[in-house]
């Protein structure tokens, strides 16, 4: 007989353990059901975000980051060394510490709320039943008075690219046991520019080729621009509308064919990322007659509220529409939680902060100068450059910008676009002004401290009336 819980969660990744987690919080008996495992082949939650995307890629972001200052910022600062060396395992190995300590913490803190946790695979069966084919072969049943499906997804695979030694997804390049002398990478999105300016930085020459013929199409053009300028600066060559049609493996490498404007070309490389996607991971999730209805695309259909349609069965995260961002996750999952419970639960897709961890970063929320061109809305933009901040000059880190968009009319924040040192923090000042219908003068009023990063911010408000003190308006 199957035991009965308040809210059963398919999925322990970043939207599924915040839904249990808070559901427990707010006094509802909870299980989740997770199926990965960790390089040990024990169980390992957090998803992918935990597991083998934005922590363990952070770790290495920030190893490769101090490799790469030893080589071309401490000399600024006075300090000199011999032939500095990067242990690739050890830095691995720092990475895989940082993944087991977050994931164990989820198992932490399930425990601590009284979250029951099944390790296997949960599928959505009628009636809000949940089996769970356990990794021992075994399989329980769980019955859900509501069942969250947090099912995440899955790297894209390309037919003429698989999967294997020597071409990889991201888990692949998060664990490569050397630097690769060249790497290739499939789409300049935020997983190629990462972990190719992460290889870029340790030795590698890094190709990016890239589909599309503008340079990171989704972000504000001036952002994109500056930061195009300073990958070139590093070495990683990016190479736009180059539509990769074939890769072979030979003894000297990967070979991979694409064609541009020039025609067909081949490059040759000893390590092939490709990164051209994500899709959700809803592949066996649900069986026969459940009700639940998936897209074209294989996404669960949701209204605003996440639910399906189908009494008592919600979805979240990545396997749902709207960006796949681990932090729309936590919120969704949060948001339906609080939704069961009957209190209010809401996530603001306009107020969702997007991060690039490159150097320099890249962050923005809002709309852009050419999504408010199109649609018409009539704003002002101010924008103040790092060059002019003390703080990022003394940092050596003067490269980029912060621009604030406001309103023509009402001064209210519509975006921020930012590109430099640290920019992933203060992005969060234009979200705020944001989600508190805040205008570029409120920010302007707003006492910064010197000297700070967060100036570039006070001043770019300020100049959206011609007011910013450090540039000439």
């Amino acid at each position: 007989m199957a035991e009965q819980f308040d809210v059963v969660v398919i999925g322990g990744g970043p939207a599924g353990y915040h839904a249990a987690i808070r559901a427990a919080q707010l006094g509802m008996k909870v299980a989740c059901v997770d199926a990965a495992l960790g390089k040990d082949g024990k169980p390992a939650l957090g998803g992918t975000c935990l597991r083998v995307g934005c922590i363990p890629s952070k770790a290495l972001l920030d190893s490769s980051r101090q490799f790469w200052n030893m080589h071309h910022i401490f000399g600024e600062h006075g300090i000199g060394f011999d032939k500095p060396k990067i242990d690739v395992g050890t830095m691995i190995g720092r990475k895989d510490k940082i993944v087991k300590q977050f994931t164990g913490g989820i198992a932490a803190l399930f425990k601590a709320n009284k979250v029951a946790a099944y390790y296997g695979f949960g599928q959505l069966q009628p009636g809000n039943v949940v089996t769970v084919k356990q990794h021992d072969g075994s399989t329980v049943e769980l019955k859900g008075t509501n069942v969250i499906l947090a099912a995440g997804s899955d790297s894209i695979e390309l037919p003429f690219a698989k999967f294997g030694e020597h071409i990889v997804d991201n888990v692949g390049a998060l664990d490569f046991d050397k630097v690769p002398k060249r790497l290739g990478v499939i789409g300049a999105g935020v997983i190629g520019l990462e972990l190719g300016s992460v290889w870029n930085r340790l030795g590698s020459q890094v190709t990016i080729l890239e589909a599309l013929p503008t340079f990171l199409a989704a972000a504000d053009a001036e952002v994109s621009k500056v930061a195009a300028r300073e990958f070139k600066k590093q070495g990683l060559d990016i190479r736009l509308g180059a539509k990769v049609g074939k890769t072979e493996i030979k003894k000297d490498g990967v070979h991979v064919t694409y064609t541009d404007a020039k025609g067909e070309q081949t490059i040759v490389v000893d390590k092939l990322l490709v990164c051209v996607g994500r899709r959700a991971a809803t592949k066996g999730l649900l069986a026969e007659g459940t009700g639940v209805k998936l897209d074209a695309r294989g996404m669960i259909e949701v209204d605003a509220h996440c639910h399906t349609g189908v009494d008592g069965v919600w979805a979240v995260g990545d396997c749902v529409r709207g960006p796949m961002l681990a932090h729309k996750g936590f919120e969704e999952g949060i948001a339906v939680a609080e939704l069961i419970a009957g209190l209010p639960g809401h996530v603001d897709f306009e107020t969702i902060p997007w991060v690039i961890y490159t150097e320099p970063e890249l962050a923005w929320v809002g709309k852009t100068e050419e999504q408010l061109k199109a649609e018409g809305v009539p704003y002002k933009a101010g924008s103040f450059p790092f060059a002019a901040v003390g703080r990022a000059v003394a940092m050596a880190e003067p490269a980029g910008f912060v621009k604030v968009l406001a309103h023509a009319e009402s001064d209210r924040v519509l975006g921020m676009h930012l590109v430099g040192a640290n920019v992933s923090e203060l992005v969060h000042e234009g979200v705020l002004a944001m989600e508190f219908k805040g205008s570029a003068d409120d920010l302007a009023r707003i006492c910064h401290a010197h000297p700070s990063l967060s100036e570039a911010v006070h001043d770019a408000a300020m100049a959206v009336h011609k007011r910013a003190i450090h540039k000439a308006n």
